[in-house]
């Protein structure tokens, strides 16, 4: 499933070229597609302009005009691309939304069709289900709040990681990435977790993902950007996929395990689960 990292190398690929279009029309090929609502809806957008395209956790939130947004989420292996209307769409095309004054239409692409489509009124604020329920931005929270976040809570740390109601936007990959560079076990009780490694489990969080922005997201089986072409960041992993292979930092082999249901990839040296932390003292952090 696309994370933040490769949704927002979408949302910024989109932005530029479709803020100041109208939208000349929407066919929806797969009703199946839209959640929560009619398919007149969307022809009721149909000549409104495009103000921007911007992302909540997963998510892509097209704007326009109208006080109305579309928000998509990619699933497992949805895709938004930018191609010219003399190309017919593939079978796995879902929607074509038309654009006036462009060579381009923009195509829903959903090979195993879990990706969905939502025509939110904007007026007051974007609300839905989905939106409702996120968590925070994490390149928006500043230590302190980041740390605060782990107040009250249980549990191993990995899953806590990919809830997307504690906060959004990370997934399976971007979660092992950071563990590895924060050097944290993946089964690491939250509840041990001092002051220090919370300030280092955030500065591995705000690294991994702005790096992986910059290389324009991970590659791993279905994830393009807009014109089609892959991110490289799948290049620089440190664990993720590569079990058996030499850790890059210490040359040990990656292991993986299932905690909470899912793979997780990691160093066991560098790694190692410890059970002793010092329990973290939230009044103490914030006093600082």
């Amino acid at each position: 499933m696309p994370e933040l990292p490769e949704v927002e190398t979408i949302v910024r690929g989109l932005g530029p070229r479709l803020a100041g279009l109208r939208i000349r029309s929407i066919r929806l090929l797969d009703p199946a597609l839209l959640r929560g609502g009619r398919a007149a809806e969307l022809k009721r957008l149909e000549g409104a302009t495009i103000l921007g395209v911007r992302r909540r956790g997963k998510m892509i939130l097209i704007d326009c005009e109208r006080e109305r947004a579309l928000l998509f989420h990619l699933k497992m292996t949805g895709a938004l691309l930018l191609e010219s209307p003399t190309v017919p769409p593939g079978k796995h095309v879902r929607l074509v939304l038309k654009l006036q004054e462009s060579d381009r239409e923009l195509r829903f692409r959903d090979i195993r069709k879990f990706g969905f489509l939502r025509c939110l009124a904007s007026g007051s604020g974007c609300s839905s289900p989905e939106l409702d329920a996120l968590g925070p931005e994490p390149l928006d929270l500043a230590p302190g709040a980041f740390a605060g976040l782990f107040a009250g809570r249980r549990g191993s740390l990995k899953p806590l990681l990919l809830d997307q109601r504690f906060i959004a936007g990370i997934g399976n990959i971007y979660a092992d990435e950071v563990l590895h560079r924060a050097r944290l076990h993946p089964r690491t009780p939250v509840q041990h977790l001092d002051r220090r490694r919370l300030r280092t489990l955030h500065q591995a969080v705000i690294s991994v993902l702005e790096e992986a922005v910059r290389r324009r997201g991970s590659s791993i089986r279905d994830y393009a950007d807009p014109d089609g072409s892959p991110g490289e960041f799948q290049k620089f992993h440190r664990v993720y996929g590569r079990e058996g292979e030499p850790c890059r930092k210490c040359g040990t082999a990656i292991l993986r395990i299932r905690v909470g249901g899912r793979s997780s990839f990691f160093c066991p040296a560098c790694q190692a689960l410890e059970g002793n932390a010092i329990p973290f003292d939230f009044v103490a952090f914030f006093s600082l």
